[in-house]
C-alpha cells in the first residue's frame, strides 16, 4: 500500500523524517521497478531553517516545488553532479522537505548495479543521496512527480524500528547554516551498512 497523500501533510517535518525510516521507496523507470527501505533521512524545516533552500521564504524556479502541497518529489542537482531526491511535506505554502540519504536495497538490485556501474554488490550502491537517486533512476525529469504516481512512491510494509535503533544526529554538509547545522535533524538506522558516513 502506498502511503496516502495525507501522510505527507504532517506539520512536523522532523517527526516525519524519523517516521520514514523503515518505509520502502520504489521507482518504476523504463518499466523496471527498483527499491528498498529507507535507512537514512534529513529534515529541512522550511523558512526558519538556515540549511533549507527555502530559508527566509526564498522562492526561485528551483525552490518553487518546495512550496507546493506535500507528497511530491523535489529533485535537484548538487555540485553540478549528483541528483538528490527529497520528499516535499506539509501543506501548500510551507516549504518543508526531507532528503533521502540512504536505502537498504531489496528490489531490482541487478538494475541498480547496472545504473551504478557496479558489477559486485557493495554497500556504497545506495549509500548517500547521490547514490540513492542514481541507483533508483531518479533524475530531475521526475521533479514534482506525485508520490501517488506509478513512477515513484513510498510504501509501509510493516517494518518498524524501535527508537533505540534510530540515531538522531546533526545533518551532513550544512556547516554554512550556523547553529541550525547542529540540530539533530538527521536520522539513521544504527549499524546498517548502507548508511552514509559519518555513521557512528
Amino acid at each position: 500500500m502506498k502511503l496516502p497523500e495525507s501522510y505527507y501533510h504532517n506539520p512536523d517535518v522532523v517527526a516525519l523524517s524519523k517516521d520514514l525510516i523503515g518505509k520502502y521507496l520504489f521507482t518504476r523507470i523504463d518499466g523496471i521497478t527498483t527499491g528498498g527501505y529507507i535507512v537514512e533521512t534529513e529534515a529541512y524545516n522550511g523558512i526558519i531553517d538556515r540549511a533549507s533552500h527555502a530559508f527566509g521564504n526564498r522562492r526561485t524556479t528551483r525552490t518553487s516545488i518546495m512550496f507546493q502541497k506535500g507528497g511530491i518529489a523535489y529533485v535537484y542537482l548538487c555540485y553540478g553532479i549528483h541528483e538528490m531526491f527529497n520528499i516535499v511535506t506539509n501543506i501548500e505554502g510551507v516549504p518543508h522537505a526531507i532528503l533521502v540519504r540512504a536505502i537498504n536495497p531489496t528490489d531490482g538490485i541487478e538494475a541498480m548495479q547496472a545504473r551504478r556501474n557496479m558489477p559486485l554488490l557493495k554497500p556504497t550502491i545506495t549509500m548517500g543521496p547521490g547514490s540513492v537517486a542514481k541507483a533508483l533512476g531518479i533524475s530531475r525529469a521526475i521533479n514534482a512527480y506525485s508520490l501517488q504516481s506509478d513512477t515513484i512512491w513510498i510504501e509501509d510494509k510493516g517494518l518498524s524500528l524501535a527508537d533505540e535503533e534510530i540515531a538522531a544526529v546533526p545533518r551532513v554538509g550544512v556547516d554554512y547554516a550556523g547553529d541550525d547545522a547542529l540540530l539533530p535533524y538527521r536520522f539513521f538506522v544504527k549499524g546498517n551498512p548502507y548508511v552514509s558516513k559519518p555513521n557512528k
